[in-house]
């Protein structure tokens, strides 16, 4: 089950596009989905979340809660739509790409893929890329 919970004026335009595409890449991954919360927010809601559970003071686009075990895959994923929305300006994409690249990034962590190294970080970049692809248009 994908849940969409949103704390800002923000809506997706298409829960069942977006779901349909996110469990599709689930079994393309060849992991199970159990369940993922995604919670649409703003800066400040996201910052507090970063500073409280992870110590980190900085402004951030997307943190994940991994809770999967082994192959099934559960957790809770908070975006920031106002980062979101900033780095696609900065990287010249559109938003609709760069909250498709956010959203698929959290999926992505918890079916294993790491990027703190520079290696891990092209090969999540990569699969995000074959991902959007993938994405369903209609």
């Amino acid at each position: 089950m994908i849940n969409f919970n949103y704390e800002t004026d923000f809506k997706l335009s298409s829960e069942h596009l977006i779901s349909k595409w996110i469990i599709d890449t689930i079994k393309c991954e060849e992991h199970k989905l159990e369940e993922i919360n995604y919670v649409f927010c703003d800066d400040a809601y996201l910052h507090k979340l970063n500073v409280e559970f992870l110590h980190h003071d900085t402004l951030t686009d997307i943190i994940s809660f991994d809770y999967s075990v082994g192959k099934i895959i559960q957790g809770d994923i908070f975006i920031s739509v106002e980062r979101v929305r900033d780095n696609a300006k900065d990287f010249e994409v559109s938003f609709e790409d760069e909250l498709h690249r956010v959203i698929i990034h959290g999926v992505l962590h918890y079916c294993g893929y790491k990027d703190k190294t520079d290696d891990d970080a092209k090969v999540m970049r990569e699969k995000e890329n074959y991902y959007i692809g993938r994405f369903p248009m209609n």
